[in-house]
């Protein structure tokens, strides 16, 4: 299963932690953890790259860790990873959780 955590700070949001897999379907054909990952480092490339504000990255095989993104647009872009995710979360409950 995928564990998701947002974690906040004075009602901001403030990163996420994922970790874990989906276990859907076989590696390389599970839509669930594409669906994640693709949404996740999207959010994270948007916030550093396009933003260019600075924010600390971990990403290994299962695992990504963002912290950072303090401006409104940073703000917009974890809101709406973590909608996507909870809207991912109601329909494949067995496969993904978020807190």
């Amino acid at each position: 299963m995928i564990t998701v955590s947002f974690s906040q700070k004075s009602g901001k949001l403030t990163g996420f932690e994922i970790s874990g897999h989906a276990l859907f379907s076989e590696h390389g054909t599970d839509i669930v953890c594409a669906a994640v990952s693709s949404a996740a480092i999207m959010a994270a490339n948007t916030i550093t790259e396009v933003l260019g504000e600075a924010a600390e990255v971990k990403a290994e095989e299962g695992y990504l860790l963002f912290n950072g993104g303090t401006s409104e647009a940073s703000q917009g872009i974890l809101s709406g990873l973590k909608l996507h995710l909870e809207q991912l979360a109601e329909q494949y409950p067995e496969n993904i959780t978020v807190s």
